[in-house]
């Protein structure tokens, strides 16, 4: 089918009463354009049980666009086909009900050629509603991109062309296509089958022809072996790429990417690419860009790819639901592995109105949504059918979790099925009992970790728990480290990954991953902050640590990676841990809270920050944390030496008093300096700077311009203590879509667009010395986009956008 965006035209408002609208009192509608976010404009409201939601309502929000049907479009299929709508979507065609879809993470597709007026103007309305729904922020509304398909009677089905690589070796690859034909009209239709395999130059490297016959009003699929000789393999440092070209002779034609690639499972060799051992560096994340909200840009999902894998991690957890395409576009064409994952829930409620309520009716569609969607990606190695399913500890939830198996495994025999089992939250009925009998309580109930691995090595949860691993092909497992080991002694052939874990126990974690064959792969909780679940990551001082912050916190504060994309102290120690990283780190405790007892929960870093900078602390104590793999550091710090350490764990701290200067971290191994790190205190007059990460970008395919902007010295050194203002002025082919920086706890927005005067929505404070602007192209040319804070000379940066 013809396939073209469906993005712009649209228009959003809250949705009110249809009693309310005949007195009036409506909401108007506005101008906006796909991918879009309606919660992200909503102001935050102070409540008890906001933050999982980063303290934005709940709402319902209406959309509608106008479009012209030709009328050579009448007697063909047209199909318009959303990516996602968050959540609860219906849609109506001229007024009439067209479908619906409840879950927010589902691509979908509406016959729409039968509401049709052809030759005129036709009006489509989405309605989508989000409220105490989900454990984070979600975003609403239309918020991965839509497409409109038309076709003949008799066409390739939608996501209708299955590439599969069952049989490789170094001098050729089977390449099996299998293409789904549908005959919507009255006769039996015979027709030409072309095949075309394209290597990444587009030169053509394999070709099949055949005949395909298709009853009337029913579907065939025709398969084909073609051959591949000498093929460049999919992996994670080479992702080499083909595309197969589809032609039905006359009528429609399909064009999909692939790779070529294998994978074996074992307890010895573990997991296995193109016949390589690999161990997963794995990031969890959720699916928000930040400043964006929930809107799924193509470009800034493949930036979040890059800065991952530039930071050590070689796979992705989408947790907890199906990942966007474009996202899998780009782990594809960047080397990132993957694992898709389907439900937060299944039949048990999490939150009050959240998916369990309409998964016995719709688990099996969605499921089928999820794999059809991943078919033809390489990077996806594996499904997991839920994350910490309450009901996998009960025989009735093993049931479920053999169904959702045997589902996947019936669409997709190519990857392999995972669960993330929380293994004390599958036994919390047995929790209090395990708690009396566990040695130490007052211990493990002072560290939620330490208590998790406590209940998950007992016999109760390896009894509760057998069936529901029994029915996976490896054993996700969160927060339960204590099993790697016990799990090798007790069942040898239990391949194991950790699905989700602590960022504070990665060293441990990593260890066990390179000790033990079975277990092959870690998870951090997360690789990338997130909006909602506010504060789990906080650093916290005092007595006794509170899971969720107040108002006005809106972030999680647990990635690697912050919001905006910049790499915090546990990004690099995780480097280090992972051997990547030869160079060791410098990160220093913020001196305000020497002295203080940190509380912070498993998920919070120690209070750090990569700086020398601390103005109004000359002479205070201070607390130095030096990364290394190396055997032992000695920090300098203006030539003097503090002292020369073993390193412990990956780490070693100094106690030192502030001075402004340089400090000088020398790593050494057998005795001889193995390598360096330096910070500098940033001198002299505050300087604005704007970066973009590409000069270029393109008018089209969801490309966007993220420019950082930063509080500097002369020698570009950042001031993380000169926090100002930012006025942001944006002209020519570009407009300003989202604007804000990493602070955890703020009320400013971050929509560019939002509801509050122009003047407000583009002046934002910086955090830590730096902001984030994103700006998206409205058409060719060029993009200038100045930027003014108190004190400091004005920066401008040109962006050019090329015609796609």
């Amino acid at each position: 089918m013809i396939r073209t965006s469906f993005n712009d035209g649209w228009q959003v408002r809250p949705k009110t009463n249809p009693f309310a609208e005949l007195s009036g009192q409506t909401a108007p509608y506005r101008e906006v354009m796909l991918p879009h976010d309606a919660m992200i404009e909503q102001a935050r409201v102070p409540s008890e049980e906001g933050g999982a939601g980063g303290y934005f309502p709940g709402g319902v929000y209406e959309y509608r666009k106008t479009f012209l049907v030709p009328e050579e479009h009448r007697g063909k299929r047209v199909v318009i086909e959303f990516e996602g709508v968050y959540r609860d979507a219906t849609v109506f065609v001229n007024g009439d009900y067209a479908g619906q879809r409840p879950y927010g993470y589902s691509h979908f597709h509406i016959d729409a050629d039968r509401f049709l007026r052809f030759g005129q103007d036709n009006e489509i309305r989405v309605e989508a509603r989000a409220h105490q729904d989900s454990r984070w922020y979600t975003g609403a509304g239309i918020y991965r991109d839509t497409w409109l398909l038309v076709g003949a009677v008799v066409r390739i089905a939608p996501d209708g062309v299955r590439v599969t690589t069952p049989d490789i070796d170094a001098e050729r690859a089977v390449v099996e296509v299998a293409t789904t034909v549908v005959n919507d009209s009255i006769e039996i239709r015979t027709a030409d089958l072309l095949i075309e395999l394209h290597d990444v130059a587009g030169a053509v490297v394999a070709t099949g022809r055949s005949k395909v016959t298709v009853l009337p009003g029913e579907s065939a699929i025709a398969r084909q072996r073609l051959y591949v000789r000498e093929p460049d393999l999919w992996s994670i440092t080479d992702p080499a790429l083909y595309t197969c070209h589809v032609t039905l002779a006359g009528l429609d034609s399909e064009r999909v990417t692939f790779g070529i690639r294998s994978l074996q499972l074992d307890p010895v060799h573990g997991l296995r690419l193109n016949g390589e051992s690999v161990k997963l560096r794995g990031a969890c994340i959720h699916h928000d860009n930040g400043v964006l909200g929930a809107a799924t840009h193509a470009r800034a999902e493949e930036r979040r790819v890059q800065i991952l894998k530039a930071a050590g991690f070689n796979a992705i957890r989408m947790s907890h639901h199906p990942m966007s395409t474009a996202m899998l576009d780009a782990c594809d064409r960047l080397g990132m592995l993957v694992v898709d994952e389907t439900f937060d829930m299944w039949t048990s409620a999490k939150s009050p109105y959240d998916y369990s309520l309409s998964f016995p009716e719709w688990w099996e569609r969605d499921v089928e949504a999820m794999v059809a969607k991943d078919y033809n990606h390489p990077s996806v190695i594996m499904y997991s059918i839920g994350n910490e399913i309450p009901e996998t500890g009960t025989p009735s939830g093993a049931a479920w979790g053999r169904k959702l198996a045997e589902k996947v495994r019936a669409l997709d025999g190519t990857r392999y099925v995972t669960n993330a089992i929380n293994n004390m939250l599958a036994v919390m009925s047995e929790l209090a009992s395990l708690r009396e009998q566990a040695a130490g309580i007052n211990t493990l109930m002072a560290d939620a970790g330490d208590m998790m691995n406590a209940v998950a090595a007992s016999d109760v949860v390896t009894e509760r728990t057998a069936e529901s691993y029994g029915v996976l092909d490896v054993a996700g497992m969160n927060y339960s480290d204590s099993r790697h080991a016990l799990d090798h002694e007790k069942f040898p052939d239990r391949i194991i990954l950790g699905t989700e874990t602590f960022p504070t126990r990665i060293d441990r974690n990593w260890a066990l991953v390179l000790q033990y064959s079975t277990v092959i792969g870690d998870f951090t909780w997360t690789g990338w902050d997130y909006l909602g679940e506010v504060g789990i990551g906080r650093p916290q001082y005092g007595d006794r640590p509170v899971h969720t912050a107040p108002y006005p916190y809106l972030l999680a504060g647990c990635g690697d990676i912050d919001i905006t994309g910049h790499r915090r102290p546990a990004s690099y120690y995780r480097e280090i841990v992972f051997g990547l990283r030869t160079q060791p780190y410098l990160a220093v405790q913020r001196p305000e809270h020497h002295g203080e007892t940190f509380i912070g929960s498993p998920w919070a870093w120690s209070d750090t920050l990569a700086s020398w900078t601390w103005p109004g602390h000359e002479g205070a104590p201070v607390t130095v944390e030096v990364y290394s793999d190396a055997d032992e550091v000695e920090l300098f710090l203006n030539g003097r030496s503090l002292g020369r350490r073993p390193v412990d764990r990956f780490r070693v701290a100094f106690e030192a008093t502030y001075e402004p200067g340089e400090l000088l971290a020398l790593a050494y191994r057998d005795g001889v300096e193995s390598g360096r790190d330096v910070l500098r205190s940033a001198t002299g007059p505050v300087r604005l700077r704007a970066e973009g990460d590409r000069p270029v970008i393109s008018a089209t395919g969801g490309d966007l311009a993220h420019i950082t902007l930063s509080l500097t010295d002369a020698d570009g050194t950042l001031y993380t203590s000169a926090d100002r203002q930012i006025r942001l002025e944006v002209s020519g082919t570009g407009a300003l879509v989202g604007f804000g920086s990493a602070d955890p706890s703020t009320e400013e927005r971050f929509d560019a667009t939002g509801h509050r005067a122009h003047e407000e929505a583009t002046v934002r404070r910086t955090y830590e010395g730096r902001a984030l602007a994103v700006v998206r192209p409205t058409g060719p040319g060029k993009i200038r986009l100045l930027a003014s804070a108190p004190d400091c000379d004005p920066a401008e940066i040109i962006i050019t956008v090329e015609p796609s």
